[in-house]
């Protein structure tokens, strides 16, 4: 499958490219930023810019004989606070908007686009109504970035009631990570609420470029909500002592593992076969309990 990753220089971008290329898939990168390390042709694109947008994933510079088969959009400002709240909030809506009609108007019907998991309340300073949080909790974008990926949701939807053979994918990520930052994670252990924000989760981006891969592979049709992070928190500590100090009186929605993700990962697992392979504490040799 010919796929162009956009934001493919990036953290989740550099390793989605790898695993795809490791599992058979010709891959074109798409970003503001050259990567260090070109895995595969590189297109500098401005995805603000609808005309560049429409050119880049037509593709048809590189190669004229294929055509672009599906699109992994996450090429955004990652959070807030990186730029002023209104630019963060114009510029990955109307690049979002930009990615999807482009699809529409080329006739891609396999799209994977990075959402997040802010839409579920981060950064909770406000109760959680239950854990762990899912699918089914109602959206409570709390910032301008949030409030983005809200709307690139919806965006999804109505792309897909255009057309039902239309699949785009909105992947709810947790905290992206890599293996080379997990040696700080015991330190949480001394500040606990430096992690609230999350619920003390993440996802490590090897696992998050697999949840992708499945996405594209996924053999489904209309939009789609999952949320990814790994199946672990950040935290020794146990769920239960985390709870009881910082959010008091919430409610179980199900039994879960001490140190089991707060963030429900159950239905990736079950309709997507979404496994994560690369827990933090296997990386880590000292940790503190």
């Amino acid at each position: 499958m010919r796929v162009l990753v956009t934001g493919g220089s990036g953290k989740l971008g550099r390793a989605t490219i790898k695993d795809l290329l490791e599992n058979g898939h010709d891959v074109i990168n798409a970003d503001t930023v050259e990567p260090t390390d070109a895995l595969c042709p590189f297109v500098k694109v401005d995805f603000e810019d609808m005309k560049a947008t429409l050119e880049a994933i037509t593709g048809y510079d590189w190669d004229h004989n294929r055509k672009t088969e599906a699109v992994v959009h996450l090429a955004a400002i990652p959070m807030p606070g990186r730029v002023p709240p209104a630019d963060v909030f114009r510029i990955n809506t109307m690049s979002t908007y930009n990615v999807f009609e482009s699809c529409r108007l080329l006739g891609i019907k396999n799209v994977v686009w990075a959402s997040s998991e802010t839409l579920l309340g981060i950064p909770y300073t406000i109760k959680p109504d239950y854990f762990p949080a899912d699918e089914e909790y109602e959206p409570r974008p709390e910032t301008s970035y949030s409030l983005s990926k809200h709307l690139g949701e919806e965006m999804a939807k109505q792309y897909c009631r255009w057309d039902k053979d239309l699949k785009i994918v909105c992947l709810r990520f947790s905290n992206v990570m890599d293996e080379s930052e997990y040696a700080t994670f015991p330190d949480f252990e001394n500040d606990p609420g430096s992690r609230r924000f999350n619920l003390w989760t993440y996802i490590d981006s090897r696992d998050g470029a697999q949840a992708i891969r499945k996405s594209l592979e996924w053999d489904g049709k209309g939009a789609e909500v999952f949320i990814i992070a790994n199946e672990d928190g950040v935290m020794t500590t146990p769920n239960k002592t985390l709870i009881e100090r910082f959010y008091p009186g919430v409610p179980f929605k199900r039994e879960i593992g001490p140190n089991d993700t707060l963030l429900s990962i159950e239905k990736a697992k079950s309709v997507l076969g979404y496994k994560p392979e690369h827990g933090w504490r296997r990386y880590v040799s000292s940790m503190r309990y």
